[in-house]
C-alpha cells in the first residue's frame, strides 16, 4: 500500500520514503541518482550526489502531494539543476514511457477487433504530439533562456543584443499537458468493449497514470520553483545592471 507523508526531512532515510511512495523511484531516475540507496538519509544522499538538499526536499514534498512550497532561498545557479531535473524527465517520456505505451496500445490492437481501439492509437499519438511540442518549446526556447539568464548572473553583466524574452513569455505560452490523459484513461475504464484484453488494459492503465502523476509533477515544479525562482533571478539581473 502506498502511504505518502508530505514531511520528508533531512534525517529521512530514503529508502523509507521510497517504500512509502514508490512515486519517488521517478525523483531519483530524473536527478539520475541509482538505487539501492541502503540506508542513505536525505542530507547523506544530497552530498554523495552533490544536490541542493533544500531543493531535493521541495521536489520530494511534491511527489509525495504537498503543493505548499515555500519560496526557496536558492544559489541562482541551483536554476540549472532544475532545468537538468526538467531535461532528464524530458528524456523518460520521450524515449522510455511513450514507447511502452504505444507499444501496450498494439498489442490490445490485435487482441480487440473493435473499431475504436483505432480511436485510442490515434488519441495516444496526437496526444503525445502535444506533448513534444510542448517539450520542444522548454528545450529549444526556455530553458537555454534560463541557462543564459544564470550565465549574466554569474559574469554580472546582461548580454548585448538579446531578443526581448522573458519568463512571462513562457508563463503565458505554459499549459498542463497531463489533463488530456483522464479522457483516455475514461475510455479504457468506462466505455472500450473488453476483449480478451484485461491483462494488456491493466498495464496500460498503469503506464498512464503514471505518465499522468510525473507530468503534473512536471508541471507543478515548473509553476511553483521554476517560474518563480527564475523571475527572482530576472529582478537581480535588473539590479546588477543599475
Amino acid at each position: 500500500m502506498i502511504k505518502k507523508t508530505n514531511d520528508i526531512h533531512s534525517n529521512s532515510k530514503i529508502s523509507e520514503e521510497i517504500i512509502n511512495n514508490p512515486f519517488l523511484m521517478l525523483l531519483l531516475q530524473h536527478f539520475q541518482i541509482t538505487v539501492p540507496v541502503q540506508d542513505l538519509k536525505v542530507s547523506q544522499l544530497c552530498k554523495l550526489y552533490n544536490i541542493n538538499e533544500t531543493l531535493f526536499i521541495a521536489f520530494a514534498r511534491l511527489y509525495n502531494g504537498s503543493t505548499a512550497i515555500p519560496e526557496l532561498k536558492l544559489d541562482h545557479n541551483e536554476a540549472l539543476t532544475i532545468v537538468d531535473f526538467l531535461r532528464t524527465s524530458h528524456r523518460f517520456y520521450s524515449e522510455q514511457i511513450y514507447p511502452e505505451i504505444m507499444e501496450l496500445i498494439d498489442e490490445m490492437k490485435q487482441l480487440n477487433s473493435y473499431k475504436e481501439m483505432k480511436l485510442v492509437s490515434v488519441f495516444f499519438s496526437n496526444y503525445f504530439q502535444e506533448v513534444t511540442d510542448h517539450l520542444d518549446y522548454e528545450n529549444d526556447v526556455f530553458h537555454p533562456y534560463v541557462i543564459d539568464l544564470v550565465n549574466q548572473l554569474n559574469n554580472r553583466k546582461r548580454t548585448e543584443n538579446k531578443e526581448i524574452y522573458s519568463t512571462l513569455n513562457y508563463k503565458d505560452h505554459h499549459d498542463d499537458i497531463e489533463e488530456k490523459l483522464t479522457d483516455l484513461k475514461n475510455l479504457l475504464v468506462k466505455y472500450l468493449p473488453l476483449q480478451k484484453d484485461q491483462v494488456v488494459r491493466r498495464k496500460l492503465l498503469f503506464l498512464l497514470s503514471e505518465l499522468e502523476f510525473d507530468l503534473k509533477i512536471h508541471t507543478d515544479i515548473e509553476e511553483l520553483i521554476l517560474i518563480p525562482f527564475t523571475m527572482r533571478l530576472e529582478e537581480k539581473l535588473k539590479l546588477i545592471e543599475k
